[in-house]
C-alpha cells in the first residue's frame, strides 16, 4: 500500500474482501480497521491534537481524509474548535454545535507509516476473528468435535477445527496418550472462555461426557433418547462404568449398548486406548442399584443408612477382592456411580461386627436397668437399643416378648425412666456448671444432652445460638469425634457435607428451625406486631361469634325483629 489514491483504491477493496474471505469475517469489519489505520497515519502527520477522521468509499474505494472542528462560544482546544464568529467566516449559515470539515491531501505512507498501519489493521482483523471464534463456540459446549494436532507443548496439545482452535491440557488427556503434529484427535469440549489474550476452547478426552457422547454417537438409541444414560463414573486409560435405563420396555439397554458381538461398545473403547466398560442397568432402588454397579462381584447383603447416606455391602469373603477391584478401582467408581459413600464387608466381619454390637447393646441394657444378662439378650434380639425404647414402648411392646410377664414389662419401664431422670439431672447439673443459659433449655428440641454438648463448644446463650447457622449447630451436636474443625466446615459442600454431618442427630430442618426460633429475641417489634395482629383477629372473631349466635337465638316472631325491620 504506496499511497492512498490512484490504482490503489481498488486494490484496497479487494484486499478487504480477500481478508474478509479467508478470516471468516464481514468485509465492513475489515474496512474499518483500513480507516482506523489510516487515521492513525493522519494524526502522525498533521498531529495527534486534531480530530481526524476517515473514511472509504465502500463502492468506489474513495478515502475522504477530514479534519473536524467544533463550533462553540469558548474555546478550550484551539485545535478541535473555534468560535460562531471564526466559523461564520468560512462558512455564512454555520451554528453552535456544529462541525466544520476541512479536506485534507491524501496521505503518502513512508515505510514507518505503512508499518503501522498494517500493524492496525492486523490486529482489528485479529480482534475480530477471535469475537467470530467465540460467537461460533460459545454455545458448543458439550459437544465432541474432530479436529488435526496442530502443534504439542509440554503435553499440552492445541487441536486445529480449520475455523478456530481449543487447547487439550496435559491433565485432559488419557494417560500414556501420545499425540504428534498432524494426527486426527476427537475430543469434548467443556468449556469456551472469554479471556484477555482471545476466545479460550477448552478440550478434555478423559472426562465421564466424552464416554457418554461417544455413545451417543455409536447407539442410536442414545441419540434418539430411547435409552438414558443415567450416570457415568472414569478411571481413564483404565476402567469406567455407565449406568443406563431404556423408557421402551421391549429394548434391553445394556444389550442396546454393547451392540452384536460387542461392535459397538468396542468403537467406544478403541477410542479411549483399551478402556475397559462396565455397562449396567440403572435402578431407582438405591440397593440394588448398588448391587449391579459392583459387577461383577457378587453381594450377599446390603444394609442402608439413609441419613448418612451411606450403604453397607457385605460380600463372601472370595468376592472381596473382586468387589474391592484393584487398588480400590471398583468400588471408587461404584461409588461415583451411585452417589452412595459404599462399605464393603465380609461375611465374617459383619458377623463379628453384629456380635460385638449385640454384646454392647446387652451390656447397656444390664448396667442401666441392673437386669441379667438373658433379659438383656432378649431386649436386644427384639429390635431394642436404648433405655428411651424401653421406658417409652407401650407396655404391650415389652409383654409380647417371649418369657416377659406384664409385671416384668412395668417394673423394666420404672427402671428405665428412673435411669433416664436421674441422667438428666446430671446433665442439668453440668449444664448449669457450664453457664448455658436456661433460655436455651426452653427450646424443646434441645435436650439436656445437647445442652452440655453445646456449653462444652461456648454455646451459652441465645445470642450465641442465634449467630450459628444450620450446619454448624448440627455438627455441634454431633456425639462421634471428627478431626475436622469448625472453621473448616464452611469449606465443605455437597456428598462431603452431607457425609460429614450424617450422624448428626437434628436433620437440616429441624437444625433451621431451632436457629429461627434462637432469632426471635431480635425481633421484638415484629413478635408485638404480630400479637397485637392475633388479639385483634381473635377479639373480631368473638364479636362476630357473640353476634352470630345472638342472631342464632331471637326467635322469628320477636318484637325486636319487627322494630328493625
Amino acid at each position: 500500500m504506496e499511497t492512498a489514491t490512484g490504482p490503489s483504491r481498488v486494490e484496497m477493496l479487494a484486499v478487504a474482501d480477500a481478508v474478509a474471505r479467508e478470516k471468516g469475517i464481514q468485509r465492513e469489519e475489515v474496512l474499518e480497521a483500513m480507516e482506523e489505520a489510516i487515521q492513525k497515519a493522519g494524526r502522525s502527520k498533521y498531529g495527534p491534537e486534531h480530530d481526524i477522521r476517515v473514511n472509504i468509499d465502500r463502492k468506489t474505494g474513495h478515502i475522504n481524509l477530514m479534519r473536524f472542528r467544533e463550533v462553540v462560544e469558548e474555546i478550550e482546544d484551539e485545535h478541535t474548535q473555534l468560535t460562531l464568529d471564526e466559523a461564520r467566516r468560512e462558512k455564512e449559515d454555520a451554528s453552535l454545535g456544529e462541525f466544520l470539515t476541512d479536506e485534507l491531501p491524501p496521505i503518502d505512507f513512508g515505510r514507518i507509516a505503512a508499518q503501522t498501519a498494517k500493524q492496525v489493521i492486523v490486529q482489528k482483523v485479529r480482534d475480530a476473528e477471535r469475537e467470530r471464534q467465540y460467537e461460533e463456540f460459545k454455545d458448543r459446549a458439550g459437544e465432541i468435535v474432530n479436529g488435526l494436532v496442530k502443534r504439542v507443548e509440554y503435553g499440552n496439545v492445541t487441536v486445529d477445527f480449520g475455523r478456530a482452535e481449543g487447547v487439550m491440557r496435559r491433565d485432559e488427556t488419557i494417560p500414556r496418550e501420545n499425540f504428534r503434529t498432524g494426527d486426527r484427535v476427537r475430543t469434548f469440549i467443556y468449556d469456551v472462555r472469554r479471556e484477555a489474550r482471545g476466545p479460550q476452547i477448552f478440550l478434555s478426552r478423559n472426562k465421564p461426557e466424552f464416554m457418554t457422547g461417544l455413545f451417543a454417537q455409536e447407539v442410536p438409541e442414545i441419540y434418539d433418547h430411547i435409552i438414558e444414560i443415567r450416570s457415568a463414573a472414569r478411571d481413564p486409560g483404565s476402567r469406567a462404568k455407565i449406568a443406563v435405563i431404556s423408557n421402551d420396555a421391549s429394548i434391553d439397554p445394556v444389550g442396546a449398548c454393547v451392540g452384536m458381538r460387542g461392535s459397538r461398545v468396542q468403537a467406544v473403547v478403541g477410542e479411549l486406548q483399551g478402556e475397559k466398560i462396565d455397562i449396567i442397568p440403572w435402578s431407582e432402588d438405591p440397593a440394588t442399584f448398588v448391587v449391579n454397579a459392583l459387577a461383577p462381584a457378587e453381594v450377599a447383603k446390603v444394609v442402608l443408612d439413609e441419613d448418612a447416606h451411606k450403604i453397607e455391602v457385605v460380600v463372601p469373603t472370595d468376592q472381596l477382592s473382586l468387589a474391592i477391584g484393584r487398588r480400590g478401582q471398583n468400588v471408587r467408581l461404584a461409588t461415583i456411580l451411585t452417589g452412595w459413600d459404599i462399605d464393603i464387608l465380609t461375611e465374617e466381619e459383619e458377623s463379628e461386627r453384629r456380635q460385638t454390637e449385640f454384646a454392647e447393646k446387652s451390656e447397656l441394657f444390664m448396667n442401666t436397668l441392673d437386669v441379667e444378662d438373658i433379659i438383656a439378650h432378649l431386649l436386644v434380639t427384639e429390635g431394642f437399643s436404648s433405655v428411651e425404647e424401653v421406658a417409652y414402648v407401650p407396655v404391650s411392646d415389652l409383654n409380647s416378648i417371649e418369657g416377659f410377664t406384664e409385671d416384668l414389662s412395668e417394673e423394666l419401664q420404672t427402671r428405665a425412666r428412673t435411669w433416664l431422670e436421674k441422667r438428666d439431672a446430671d446433665l442439668d447439673t453440668e449444664r448449669h456448671s457450664l453457664g448455658v443459659a436456661d433460655e436455651l433449655a426452653e427450646l424443646k428440641v434441645l435436650t439436656p444432652e445437647y445442652l452440655v454438648r453445646l456449653g462444652k463448644a461456648g454455646i451459652r446463650s441465645l445470642d450465641n445460638l442465634a449467630d450459628l447457622i444450620g450446619d454448624e449447630l448440627r455438627f455441634l451436636l454431633m456425639e462421634e469425634e471428627t478431626e475436622t474443625s469448625l472453621d473448616d466446615l464452611a469449606n465443605l459442600e455437597g456428598a462431603a457435607l452431607a457425609k460429614l454431618l450424617g450422624p448428626s442427630p437434628l436433620d437440616a430442618e429441624e437444625a433451621d428451625a431451632v436457629i429461627m426460633a434462637a432469632r426471635k429475641h431480635w425481633f421484638p417489634e415484629e413478635e408485638a406486631s404480630e400479637d397485637t395482629t392475633a388479639d385483634t383477629t381473635d377479639s373480631n372473631t368473638e364479636s362476630k361469634t357473640e353476634t352470630a349466635t345472638e342472631t342464632a337465638t331471637a326467635e322469628p316472631g320477636d318484637g325486636s325483629d319487627s322494630e328493625a325491620s
